[in-house]
């Protein structure tokens, strides 16, 4: 006989196992915080060392019995495994401890569910968690194993779980089918912003880095910030000015997190190719965090995931006060390339060098040069003054106006096609004097 499960609860027991084949993947701590973040008191943490986890309870037998004891003497409705523990194993601990047993992903979808803002946020959370559930429904359902009864109900039929299964399947088809025509809003996003030629710039990096922090303090926004584990989840984007190169889109993401579910990354995928056609990224990082090379990695890891590994990143090392005597700094390659600022968005220090690495890198696609037109090229004079595109004019004996120009490739290219007119036509020179062969 099933007990019947408490509604809620927040009193909860952590367990924390060193598995060998998981050993260095998780932080206990890490643990806690999510528990935290879902809004769970803590009262005690089991942990404890396996080679390979149990296959009835994951923990073996001796455990269990200090598990029990942790829930009765702190009157926990809860239980929080820091691992994945299959649908079994859920229903057998449930049976043992008579109280709720959440594992690590479950746990995860819940934080989600709490931070879901948009319509979209809310779509892909319920369908992680729709997913997740269809392989767990029949734990506490045994009693609907049995066929419907009652006036015009017997006989052949389906069964109440399989009932409830076809359901389940049916909505997780409709919400596939609307977060499709989200990917394809997004998609024409994209599209309209690729034909303006506007750079995407996207903050990724581990959850709390303080991506909506520096996200904040770039743009001027107040986007929502808060000092825990998935305080962003549903993406924003910000158009901001940067010196020397103009319109940029900022966008602020999702944080990852080690084992972040596949679930999640696959219901997650429409925001995340926000990251993954962005032009290149800010991998912002905790510089406090002694794990901050662990979370480096599994950030990797997801972005490899998404097909994002491939784009160019700046890092960020953010949080710079919390660490003593550490000033804002650029650091650079040999080629003196930007590749990584240190800084403190909840400070504002060291912003201006994060604008300078922007500028730089995303001005590797700026014209900058000469320009020499004749008299009937008035038009095309107004339209690099249009855009802003002017360094300076000169006017040469033989009547022709001297421009010096700076600008993005694509606007270059963009104001010559408008034209129709060729870069050798206006004697083009990239930098310096122009040539007799231009000149001629």
């Amino acid at each position: 006989m099933f007990f019947d499960r408490p509604e809620s609860g927040e009193l909860a027991i952590l367990v924390h196992l060193d598995i060998y084949e998981e050993r260095g993947t998780s932080d206990p701590r890490e643990f806690e915080e999510l528990a935290l973040s879902a809004g769970a008191d803590p009262v005690a943490m089991l942990s404890g060392a396996r080679s390979t986890p149990s296959a009835k309870f994951f923990v073996g037998t001796g455990k269990l019995d200090e598990l029990k004891n942790l829930v009765h003497q702190h009157e926990a409705e809860l239980v929080l495994f820091n691992h994945t523990l299959s649908p079994s194993q859920e229903r057998n601990l449930e049976a043992a401890l008579e109280c709720r047993v959440l594992d690590r992903t479950t746990l995860i979808l819940d934080i989600f569910a709490q931070r879901a803002r948009t319509h979209e946020g809310k779509l892909q959370v319920e369908l992680a968690q729709l997913q997740h559930m269809s392989t767990r429904l029949i734990r506490g359902w045994t009693h609907l194993e049995r066929q419907k009864g009652g006036i015009g109900l017997r006989g052949p039929g389906e069964t109440q779980l399989e009932t409830d299964r076809r359901l389940l399947r049916e909505r997780i088809k409709s919400i596939k089918a609307r977060l499709d025509k989200v990917r394809r809003q997004r998609d024409q996003g994209r599209r309209s912003r690729n034909r303006a030629e506007i750079p995407v710039v996207s903050l990724v990096g581990y959850t709390n880095a303080g991506k909506s922090t520096l996200f904040n303090a770039v743009t001027g926004s107040e986007v929502y910030a808060e000092d825990q584990l998935f305080a962003t989840l549903d993406p924003t984007m910000r158009r901001v000015e940067i010196a020397d190169v103009g319109a940029v889109i900022l966008a602020d993401t999702v944080g990852f997190i080690s084992r972040l579910p596949h679930k999640l990354v696959e219901a997650f995928r429409a925001t995340l190719e926000e990251a993954a056609s962005a032009d290149f990224l800010l991998h912002t990082i905790d510089a406090a965090d002694p794990e901050r090379l662990r979370n480096m990695d599994e950030v990797q890891k997801v972005l490899a995931e998404i097909g994002a590994n491939d784009i160019p990143q700046l890092l960020v090392y953010n949080k710079i006060d919390l660490l003593s005597d550490m000033e804002p700094r650029l650091d650079r390659n040999d080629q003196g390339r930007p590749v990584a600022v240190w800084l403190s968005a909840q400070k504002q220090a060291g912003l201006e060098l994060l604008q300078l690495a922007i500028s730089e890198l995303v001005g590797d696609r700026m014209c900058q040069g000469t320009a020499y037109l004749s008299n009937d090229m008035g038009s095309l004079r107004a339209r690099f003054h249009r855009a802003n595109a002017v360094l300076s004019e000169n006017y040469l004996d033989d009547g022709r106006c001297e421009l010096a120009l700076r600008l993005p490739e694509a606007d270059f290219n963009r104001i010559l096609a408008a034209e129709t007119i060729s870069a050798s036509h206006i004697g083009w020179v990239s930098s310096g004097a122009p040539t007799d062969e231009q000149l001629a």
